[in-house]
């Protein structure tokens, strides 16, 4: 929400991230933004317990690759969950109506196939400074978010294992 920072959370409710394998992948269109997302979840996932060789990062050209990347990653590294981080600001085209649907609907899809969480990083902006006040701004960062929801949706889903 535009009236809530981002980055807030009870760290009283998150399981151990000690044993947990993490795979992030970033799109690397407006690396500006998505690799300060990128700091905000790798930060995030050490800060709390995570050990950073069991953190991946890949790239892809694009906040629509997100979703092959994110699928490719999970295939190979097994991780216990995958954050997809992106930005795309709406321009004077419908393209960014395609690209934040098929990656919306693409992280629902391996979300409701997958065995493991993949959690849905894309800021969809209508302007730059929206992007920058999510992205480590005045609204916090969004892939801080989306590294808390990897801990717990990871945590979740190993109590079903």
């Amino acid at each position: 929400m535009a009236t809530s920072n981002l980055s807030e959370y009870d760290t009283e409710r998150l399981p151990d991230v000690s044993n947990m394998h993490f795979a992030i992948v970033v799109s690397e269109w407006n690396k500006n933004i998505t690799y300060q997302l990128r700091d905000g979840a790798y930060n995030t996932l050490i800060k709390h317990g995570a050990k950073p060789e069991n953190i991946t990062t890949g790239y892809v050209p694009g906040s629509f690759e997100l979703v092959y990347g994110a699928k490719r990653m999970v295939d190979a590294l097994k991780p216990d969950a995958v954050i997809g981080l992106g930005c795309v600001i709406r321009g004077e085209t419908p393209h960014f109506k395609y690209v934040c649907t098929g990656v919306t609907q693409g992280f629902a899809q391996l979300n409701a196939e997958g065995n493991i969480p993949y959690i849905f990083g894309l800021l969809t902006n209508d302007t730059l400074q929206q992007s920058i006040d999510r992205s480590g701004g005045k609204l916090g960062n969004k892939g801080v978010e989306a590294a808390i929801t990897a801990i717990k949706m990871a945590g979740f889903a190993g109590i079903f294992k």
